[in-house]
């Protein structure tokens, strides 16, 4: 209880800062989170523990056995779904194209991109490379929102970016998904290669639909 405890002060505590220095939240958070994990177990921490461990040893923790699972999947879904109920359509009617090639054809730049770069760059293996592409394809609107918030843009940039890091982030955990099966699961190609292929189809329809309502 004392850690769960922890977590709130210190996400409230990470917010006041926020607010107080007009920063995005996501960077107090980082620095937070940063300190009370692997920062505490290396230097802070005298039998190099961390001070809030949220699972260790598989049952014990703050989230023993598959909590910590259900709990990050219950968060991100609340931050998605918050993050939708912010979306306008009437945003859109200037830029939706604009949104629809940034979350294809941008996807498929940054999936590529970064894997090559990854590769010959800091020489990982291709398998990781992929993973790790998959990774940075998201932005996220916990990034996004909280600079939009404090950067004066115009409507129309920021309708790009908040709807661009609120509907990237499904395809990017789902590309990532789908390279991680693909890498340690037997069997996993097969079905990654399945997945792919209707993803794609998905992305092409909501191209052609973009490309469509821009038209018309």
């Amino acid at each position: 209880m004392l850690e769960l405890a922890g977590i709130i002060i210190l996400g409230i505590l990470a917010q006041w800062v926020a607010w107080k220095f007009k920063i995005p939240a996501i960077l107090p958070l980082i620095l937070i989170g940063l300190l009370v994990g692997p920062i505490a177990a290396e230097f802070l921490s005298e039998d190099g523990t961390k001070w809030i461990e949220p699972i260790w040893n598989g049952e014990e923790g703050l989230f023993p056995g598959e909590s910590l699972f259900y709990f990050v999947s219950l968060a991100i879904s609340i931050i998605l779904f918050e993050g939708g109920l912010t979306l306008k359509t009437n945003e859109i009617k200037n830029v939706g194209p604009v949104i629809t090639k940034l979350i294809t054809i941008g996807s498929l730049v940054t999936f590529f991109g970064a894997a090559v770069a990854a590769h010959y760059i800091f020489y990982l293996s291709w398998e990781m490379a992929f993973l790790f592409s998959g990774l940075i394809i998201v932005t996220g609107p916990t990034v996004i929102t909280p600079i939009l918030r404090n950067i004066p843009l115009k409507k129309d940039v920021s309708a790009v970016l908040k709807w661009e890091g609120i509907l990237i982030d499904p395809i990017g955990a789902l590309v990532a998904v789908l390279v991680f099966e693909f890498i340690t699961v037997e069997g996993g190609g097969e079905f990654t290669k399945t997945a792919f292929i209707e993803f794609g189809k998905i992305v092409l329809f909501g191209f052609t639909f973009g490309f469509t309502l821009h038209t018309h």
